[in-house]
């Protein structure tokens, strides 16, 4: 495996093993499955992504995190987690339902 140059982070609500919070009941299962997908669909081969417990920001949920750069997104779905990808192939960051 070669190491990614940039992870994104999928809030899935896990809270003692088990997913309990906002973003799971807003789908954020298959907002991972689709960062997958369309990373995979789009050769991004340096991008890794990965589901995480909460991240206590349940009132922007689905969250988002983008690394190496630390910018959160709130409230993504498939669509700006599309914008989020275009962004990244034309090595810019999605300005859109960025957190503060």
């Amino acid at each position: 495996m070669n190491k990614p140059s940039k992870h994104i982070l999928v809030c899935g609500s896990y809270r003692r093993g088990t997913p309990q919070g906002i973003c799971h009941k807003k789908d954020s299962a298959q907002l991972l499955q689709y960062f997958e997908e369309e990373i995979s669909d789009r050769g991004l081969d340096d991008i890794m992504v990965s589901s995480t417990g909460c991240l206590k920001a349940c009132d922007e949920g689905p969250v988002v995190i983008l690394y190496p750069h630390n910018v959160w997104y709130g409230k993504v779905d498939e669509h700006l987690a599309s914008e989020i990808l275009d962004a990244l192939e034309n090595d810019s960051i999605c300005e859109k339902n960025i957190l503060a």
